[in-house]
């Protein structure tokens, strides 16, 4: 079962630092993509990837990436060794990337992100200025017709994610 704002409700709510990126972002910002997954840009700190394990423990998750499907299971010292996480979870997929191409890392992604609702949690969303970079970076056939929506929404003035409300 894919449950997107029950995941993002849980990583808030244990102070992950994280931006949504992809295309659920584009969903924020009024695209008619459809999407199962949560792409997330977050830190990739120690502290950070524990809160991120901790928020999303009670779901199983597990390395979707990998021949094994193991369990996520990081410490202090394995949680270095990652640059981005691929898991599933009870509620979807998530994926945990450190650097979002066209953008750059976390920090260069949080400074072209902007806060929206949703569902009453304030939920930090990459620009869709930003986005539209990011979707042309990736350059696949799902991500041209999301910048051509992206560009169309652009043209009609302000996204809905501005007002502060989304989905």
């Amino acid at each position: 079962m894919s449950d997107p704002p029950n995941l993002l409700e849980r990583l808030v709510r244990a102070g992950v630092q994280f931006t949504v990126v992809g295309g659920y972002a584009a969903v924020a910002h009024g695209c008619t993509y459809t999407t199962q997954d949560i792409d997330i840009c977050c830190e990739f700190s120690v502290a950070n990837l524990l809160a991120l394990q901790e928020a999303v423990a009670e779901l199983r998750p597990v390395h979707r990436m990998t021949p094994t499907r193991g369990a996520l299971n990081l410490t202090a010292e394995s949680a270095m060794d990652f640059k981005n996480l691929y898991l599933d979870t009870d509620l979807g997929p998530l994926d945990c990337l450190s650097y979002v191409n066209g953008i750059g890392d976390y920090e260069q992604v949080r400074q072209v992100s902007r806060p929206i609702d949703i569902n009453g949690l304030r939920v930090y969303v990459l620009g869709i200025d930003a986005l539209i970079v990011a979707k042309q970076a990736m350059n696949r056939p799902r991500d041209i017709e999301a910048v051509r929506q992206l560009k169309a929404l652009k043209a009609l003035g302000e996204p809905p994610s501005a007002g502060g409300k989304a989905m």
